[in-house]
């Protein structure tokens, strides 16, 4: 059998450093006549994820309807990411920003992964697990496409209704998106958050929080101009 996939073990760490290099890299072609091209090249990947990733999931037998639909909010940053280096349209900016630091960050350092390097979707959970909170630094960094006032309230009205989507696809299915029905086997933040069902309360509630502080340089920068 192929091995199983460890948390800050090397190809962890790897990933870890190679995602802090391509954040910098990004940051100073931003400020080169490579900038437009460089942030397509991002957006594309990112658009491409989903497709390439029921094509290999389905290569590796790994595909079916509890974990192939694009429901987790890491798919919805993905997608947002990517339309927002194209479009630079505030919206999908503002969903990409604080739904890529509060959530697919967290996947980034605690990753719910059962596949080590090599295997093709190491690279695709990790492609998108780095490549969103790139995304989100940079669009309001080097883009200076920055959240909106009512951001925070805007985009919790959004994850709460996404929410309750997801809460009916579980049930109609016996599905399991955003750990909704049970936490990931692997470690990571929902274990601190309380037994099920509860956690679910605490994760919308943890949401608000770290909106509200992913808000506030912004908040802080209106106030001073």
């Amino acid at each position: 059998m192929p091995p199983a996939f460890h948390p800050y073990g090397p190809s962890h760490k790897v990933v870890l450093a190679i995602t802090l290099v391509l954040f910098i890299v990004m940051l100073l072609l931003a400020r080169t006549r490579w900038a437009v091209l460089s942030q397509q090249v991002l957006g594309s990947m990112l658009l491409a994820l989903y497709p390439v990733g029921l094509g290999v999931h389905a290569l590796y037998g790994s595909l079916s309807v509890y974990t192939a639909l694009p429901l987790q909010y890491c798919d919805v940053a993905t997608l947002a990411g990517g339309i927002a280096l194209w479009t630079r349209r505030p919206f999908f900016c503002e969903v990409v920003y604080f739904f890529g630091i509060a959530g697919t960050l967290q996947g980034l350092l605690t990753p719910a992964l059962i596949y080590e390097f090599p295997d093709p979707r190491f690279f695709l959970f990790f492609i998108m697990h780095a490549g969103v909170p790139i995304t989100a630094v940079y669009v309001v960094t080097a883009m200076k496409v920055r959240p909106r006032p009512g951001a925070v309230l805007r985009i919790m009205t959004f994850s709460v209704a996404w929410y309750a989507v997801i809460a009916g696809v579980n049930y109609a299915i016996g599905a399991n998106y955003a750990f909704q029905c049970s936490k990931p086997v692997q470690a990571s933040l929902f274990d601190q958050l309380g037994p099920w069902p509860w956690y679910n309360l605490t994760t919308i509630g943890l949401g608000l929080i770290f909106y509200s502080l992913l808000y506030l340089p912004f908040a802080f920068r209106r106030a001073r101009d």
